[in-house]
């Protein structure tokens, strides 16, 4: 057998009487489910969002510390943006919408997006 690669095994014979039945046994590859794709949620910066906003919405939404909330909004002050979290589409998007909400509640421009995650090599998981 070659390394990394399994063979298929043969059907499985079972006697029942005078019946044959044969029972295919399925290889791993084929039973293990697929993770869903995910998906960065981005913070942006702005000229008008106060800073203490920016935290007080990574601690609320995104169950952020202080000291990890405040180091989020110092990296999309400095360079524009950053990740607040990756998660599975649904949980992303809810995020989205929860943050554009108490934004547009408070009369603020905060934007916050989401994009697929990608791998070391820019792959789309």
């Amino acid at each position: 057998m070659i390394r990394g690669m399994a063979a298929e095994k043969p059907p499985r014979r079972e006697r029942e009487g005078d019946v044959v039945t044969q029972v295919r046994v399925r290889p791993k590859s084929e039973t293990r489910r697929k993770r869903p794709p995910l998906y960065k949620v981005l913070l942006h910066n702005d000229d008008f969002t106060p800073m203490e906003f920016v935290v007080a919405i990574l601690q609320q939404v995104f169950q952020k510390s202080e000291s990890d909330a405040m180091a989020i909004m110092l990296h999309a002050h400095t360079t524009g943006m950053a990740v607040a979290g990756v998660f599975a589409y649904e949980i992303a998007e809810a995020k989205v919408e929860k943050v554009t909400a108490l934004a547009k509640e408070a009369e603020l421009p905060l934007l916050c997006t989401m994009e697929p995650e990608t791998d070391s090599m820019g792959d789309v998981d």
